[in-house]
C-alpha cells in the first residue's frame, strides 16, 4: 500500500505550489490519496483537495479547480463556508457570474456569525466585484451594530463574539473602500475608532522590537512538551497561537506601527540561549531579542504569498482571514 498522506505533507506540497518543477505530479499526489483513502487524517481530506485546487488555479486551469473545489465542499459539508467562498469565486473567474454570485449570496448571512465568510468578501473584490463586496458588509454592519446597540445578544460571550465580527467587517470594509478611493463615511470612522481603541498589540510590542516570536508547528509542541509551565503563556492549540500573532500584528499596524515582524523560535536555540536559567516570558522576550539580526520575517506578505507562519497557503487563504475571526 502506497504511504499515506498526511497533514505535514499536504502543507509542503501547498508552499511548493505552481512554482513546483511539476506541479501537475503534486496535483496527482493529492487526488490519489484522496481517490484511495489514503489521507491520514480523514477530517483533512477537504483541505488536500483545496491545496490541488489552489495549485491548478495558479497555474490558470480553473474548471479543473473549480471541479476539486467542488469536490472538496462535499468532503466537508458541515464545515464549508471557507470552500464554499473559493468555489464562488473561480465561478466568478470563469465567467459564470450568476451561478457564483448566487453561491457567495447563500453564505452572505454567515457573515454576520462565521468568520470564515469574510473569504467572500475577497472572492468578490478580486474578481472584480468590490462595489458588491462593500454592500454586502455595510448591510451586514446594519444588522450586526443595530443588534448590539439594543443588546439582543443571548450572552456576555455572543455579545464579545458580535464585537470581534464587527471589528473585523469594519476594517475590510474600510480598507476595500480606501483602494476603491472613496471617502470616509461612518463605518469608515468606526473602523478607525475600534482600531485606536485596540490595546493589545501595543502591549504586546511595548519596549520592544517590532517583532513577536513565532513558533512554527513542530516547534511549538516541542516548547510545551520541553517546558510544560509556558502553557499558561500560550494558547492551547498551534492554530490558537498563529491566530494570535496575526491579530496582534493587525492591531499593531492600525495603532501606527512600522516595521513589523515575526521572528521564529526554535526549542533548542532557546535552550541554549537560557543554559541554566528557568524559562519565563521574559526569558522568551529576551530570545526573540536575540533572534532580530538572525533574520526577521517581514509583515504582512502581499496576499497572493506564501503565508507567514509556514502553512504553505497563500496568505489570503490562510492567515489573514485569522484577523477577522
Amino acid at each position: 500500500m502506497s504511504e499515506l498522506l498526511t497533514t505535514a505533507r499536504i502543507e509542503e506540497i501547498g508552499s511548493l505550489g505552481a512554482g513546483s518543477p511539476d506541479p501537475a505530479a503534486l496535483v496527482t499526489e493529492l487526488v490519489s490519496a484522496v481517490d484511495e483513502g489514503r489521507v491520514a487524517d480523514p477530517a483533512e481530506t477537504g483541505y488536500a483537495l483545496l491545496v490541488a485546487a489552489d495549485i491548478l488555479e495558479q497555474a490558470g486551469d480553473l474548471a479543473d479547480a473549480l471541479a476539486l473545489a467542488t469536490r472538496a465542499v462535499a468532503e466537508q459539508p458541515d464545515d464549508n463556508t471557507f470552500v464554499r467562498a473559493v468555489r464562488g469565486g473561480l465561478l466568478l473567474r470563469l465567467g459564470r457570474v450568476d451561478e457564483g454570485l448566487a453561491e457567495l449570496g447563500d453564505l452572505r448571512p454567515l457573515l454576520e456569525t462565521d468568520p470564515d465568510a469574510v473569504q467572500l468578501v475577497q472572492e468578490l473584490a478580486e474578481s472584480g466585484h468590490a462595489e458588491t463586496a462593500v454592500d454586502w458588509l455595510t448591510q451586514a454592519l446594519d444588522t450586526m451594530v443595530s443588534r448590539s446597540r439594543t443588546h439582543q445578544h443571548e450572552s456576555e460571550d455572543a455579545q464579545d463574539a458580535a464585537a470581534a465580527m464587527i471589528y473585523g467587517l469594519a476594517q475590510r470594509r474600510h480598507d476595500l473602500r480606501e483602494e476603491m478611493g472613496l471617502p470616509h463615511d461612518e463605518y469608515d470612522n468606526l473602523a478607525d475608532r475600534l482600531r485606536d481603541a485596540t490595546s493589545h498589540a501595543a502591549d504586546a510590542l511595548d519596549d520592544g522590537p517590532a517583532t513577536l516570536l513565532f513558533w512554527p508547528r513542530p516547534e511549538f509542541e516541542a516548547l510545551l512538551a520541553r517546558w510544560p509551565a509556558l502553557a499558561e503563556s500560550y494558547p492551547a492549540t498551534w492554530d490558537e497561537h498563529r491566530a494570535q500573532i496575526e491579530r496582534a500584528l493587525v492591531d499593531a499596524s492600525g495603532l501606527g506601527g512600522g516595521d513589523l515582524g515575526i521572528v521564529a523560535g526554535s526549542v533548542e536555540g532557546l535552550a541554549a540561549f537560557a543554559g541554566a536559567d528557568a524559562i519565563d516570558e521574559e526569558t522568551l522576550d529576551e530570545y526573540a531579542d536575540s533572534l532580530d539580526d538572525a533574520g526577521v520575517t517581514s509583515w504582512p506578505p502581499s496576499r497572493n504569498d506564501a503565508c507567514w507562519c509556514g502553512s504553505g497557503t497563500k496568505y489570503k487563504k490562510c492567515c489573514l482571514p485569522r484577523s477577522r475571526a
